[in-house]
């Protein structure tokens, strides 16, 4: 079904609305940190109380993202509802195959984010994957998934594998390729990416310095893990989203309409 992108928010209902504005601001936040491929990649988030999700239309940047141009598709990937675009776009095959895999099962996961920054991509490439060089890192300690790159995600088969590997965890490094994040809200889901891609930036910097690095103990890291995981303190990216959503207003509010 297509609506026009002026009555979108007549034809959809409150909690949808409020779904699309925090998606639409995670877009922009992801542009705002420099975390953005151009027109690739996806954020994805369910709409509460469906089996429908939220994802961009192929071929705006992320700083063009609105509530109202934001696409519906269900669980296999087909388009629900389509915002009328004057440029024709629809949705990215590989990225509606990378975020239906993971919110096939993980019904927990209300939002899903992707990205091929430079550094995701270079930790991405090398065999230890992700250090626990630094605080930000060992917020992940043991708590990092892996997928083996399979070319661009176009095979349908790759679901389970995507689901396997994922399992319970809240972030995954697609190897060659980049990084995935999930949260219960889309808050959640960006305080994951922003600090693993902080881990990744720190990561790179390191090790192009050609010095020996200072590895924490095992301790260290288990301790920063334990006192940094959610269930402990209870407020993961809940603290900051008010901010950046004031601070989203204040460079361009446009993503909320």
């Amino acid at each position: 079904m297509q609506v026009a992108i002026e009555q979108v928010r007549e034809a959809v209902s409150e909690e949808e609305w409020s779904a699309r504005v925090e998606l639409a601001a995670c877009y922009r936040l992801l542009h705002h940190c420099g975390m953005t491929d151009m027109i690739y990649n996806h954020i994805s988030a369910r709409i509460p109380g469906t089996e429908h999700l939220l994802i961009n239309a192929y071929g705006y940047l992320y700083n063009e993202i609105t509530a109202s141009n934001l696409v519906t598709i269900d669980l296999q990937g087909d388009v629900v509802m389509e915002p009328k675009s004057p440029h024709g776009y629809g949705v990215n095959q590989a990225g509606a195959l990378i975020h239906t895999a993971v919110h096939q099962v993980r019904h927990d996961a209300m939002c899903v984010i992707h990205t091929h920054t430079r550094a995701g991509m270079a930790v991405s490439a090398i065999e230890e994957g992700l250090l626990p060089l630094t605080q930000s890192a060992m917020r992940f300690y043991n708590a990092v998934a892996y997928h083996e790159y399979e070319g661009p995600a176009l095979n349908p088969a790759e679901k389970a594998r995507l689901q396997q590997d994922l399992g319970e965890h809240n972030v995954m490094i697609l190897r060659n390729h980049g990084l995935l994040a999930v949260g219960p809200s889309v808050a959640e889901a960006f305080s994951r990416i922003y600090w693993l891609e902080m881990a990744c930036k720190a990561q790179v910097d390191a090790l192009s310095m050609g010095r020996k690095l200072n590895m924490p103990t095992q301790q260290a890291c288990d301790v920063t893990a334990d006192v940094l995981h959610p269930s402990k303190r209870g407020l993961l990216g809940k603290r900051e989203w008010p901010a950046l959503l004031r601070m989203l207003d204040g460079i361009d509010p446009s993503y909320a309409a």
